[in-house]
């Protein structure tokens, strides 16, 4: 879904990507990316929760200030830090859940309740959500604290729904996506406020990508298709890299 500029912010250069149909690909690719890559972390290379923590987070804050810093919209610095919260987000799930034993239904309370109070402070301050363009600092970093609460939040759904209602990989990602669809049809298909609808569709595609991801990386036993989750990761950063390619060579010719 695409959210138009208001005449106030026309000109002025946006920091974040539009939201067009790219974006939500890109964006799945990133969060499945994230899943892929958080796990092969912790889990394959034995590294554990509180160290992928510490470099995954060392990571994002390296990207963001790069990103926050820059001056104008860079679509690799963009996209490496969407990856870079949802490779966090897999962190902090899953070290809320296993190392702290809250458990992925008290994670996703915990972490709904960070969303929903920076969305808050961002309405108080704005008097919208919406989320293109973006040209403050100020705004930008409401903009990254959401997106991290979004995509950790949505990990711990994902994770729930597997883990606790005991639906399989494949299941939990055919109902995320059913969500998605379900958004998008309210979208073309009536009048609610298309940032409300965007927000919705963002946490969603956390959980999808990341059901998607354990589907392509767990075990056969437990339901997947047992994929080295390095070879995964790697596929699908290429993936993420050829949308994104074509995305900006297909901008660059409409100038």
């Amino acid at each position: 879904m695409s959210l138009p500029s208001t005449d106030q912010t026309q000109g002025m250069v946006s920091k974040v990507a539009q939201v067009t149909l790219a974006f939500w690909i890109m964006k799945i690719l990133a969060t499945t990316l994230g899943e892929t890559a958080g796990d092969f972390l912790s889990m394959s290379l034995n590294l554990g929760y509180y160290v992928g923590l510490g470099i995954t987070f060392a990571i994002l804050v390296a990207v963001l200030f790069i990103q926050i810093e820059s001056k104008t919209y860079r679509p690799l610095v963009f996209w490496l830090s969407v990856i870079a919260t949802t490779t966090v987000g897999t962190e902090i799930s899953d070290f809320m859940d296993r190392s702290l034993g809250l458990g992925y239904l008290a994670g996703c309370i915990i972490l709904a309740s960070g969303l929903v109070l920076t969305l808050a402070v961002w309405h108080t301050r704005e008097g919208t959500l919406r989320v293109y363009p973006i040209v403050r600092r100020d705004l930008e970093i409401m903009f990254w604290t959401a997106v991290l609460f979004s995509n950790s939040l949505g990990t711990a759904f994902g994770d729930y729904l597997v883990d606790d209602v005991g639906l399989s990989f494949i299941q939990g990602a055919f109902v995320t996506a059913g969500i998605i669809g379900i958004v998008a049809s309210l979208h073309y298909l009536t009048r609610i406020n298309d940032v409300v609808l965007f927000w919705i569709a963002f946490i969603f595609t956390r959980p999808f990508g990341a059901t998607f991801g354990d589907f392509l990386t767990k075990p056969v036993d437990a339901g997947g298709l047992n994929l080295p989750r390095g070879h995964a990761s790697l596929v699908t950063m290429a993936l993420l890299l050829a949308v994104l390619y074509a995305s900006v060579r297909r901008i660059g010719q409409r100038r």
